[in-house]
């Protein structure tokens, strides 16, 4: 049963999700909907992304885990990823934002952060995988915040914070915690081999840009 490991995976980060969408406190299943027409728009680049990076060597997929269906040259569990864990995050972030009042005073540190991010990208420019993920990630927060002047950065960043722990769970897992091999495999040429556990650090920068597209296109829908 091995071969059902990584779809397990996106299972168990979905369900429990799914099933308090329905719960009359939140009733987040009203917005399913906006939340697919999103997780659609976002997951096309990234799945671009992936594709690109897997042909060029960046990361690979052990077929050990894999129930052995590909498209682009990616197993379908990645392809079911980029529905089922922003459907996992935006639904914590909206159970959040109703239940807590986050956010704070963001101006001058999204200025710090997306120059930081930038100038992480260009010390890298040799290392595809930081380079990529840090530039998105400081154009990501430039078009939001300054541009489109969105209100709820903060917010989803402080939620986002705070979902680190189960991203830690579920990508430690994809990444070769508590298996006897790695689901997903980095080529060490083009990253940090920088690891929490087993997770390179700039998968959580990843996650991030990730996250807050789905939540921007989210929030547009669901209006």
């Amino acid at each position: 049963m091995e071969k059902y490991t990584y779809l397990t995976i996106n299972f168990i980060s979905v369900i429990i999700c799914f099933i308090y969408s329905f719960h009359h406190k939140v009733r987040f299943d009203k917005h399913f909907g906006a939340f697919l027409k999103a997780s659609v728009i976002v997951a096309l680049p990234y799945v671009l992304w992936d594709a690109y990076f897997t042909q060029n060597g960046v990361w690979w997929f052990n077929d050990r885990y894999l129930v052995g269906v590909r498209f682009l040259n990616l197993p379908i569990e990645e392809w079911l990823f980029f529905i089922c864990i922003p459907f996992a995050c935006l639904f914590s972030i909206f159970c959040l934002e109703k239940f807590f009042k986050l956010g704070f005073r963001d101006k001058y540190f999204f200025i710090a952060a997306s120059v930081l991010c930038f100038a992480i990208a260009f010390y890298n420019t040799d290392l595809i995988y930081p380079f990529v993920t840090f530039l998105v990630a400081g154009l990501t927060i430039v078009y939001l915040r300054f541009i489109e002047k969105v209100v709820w950065l903060s917010e989803v960043s402080l939620a986002y914070t705070v979902l680190q722990i189960p991203f830690f769970m579920v990508n430690g897992v994809l990444t070769g915690t508590g298996l006897e091999e790695a689901i997903v495999n980095y080529n060490s040429e083009h990253f940090w081999n920088i690891r929490i556990l087993t997770v390179p650090i700039e998968d959580s920068v990843y996650g991030f840009a990730l996250i807050v597209w789905n939540v921007y296109f989210f929030k547009k829908f669901s209006k």
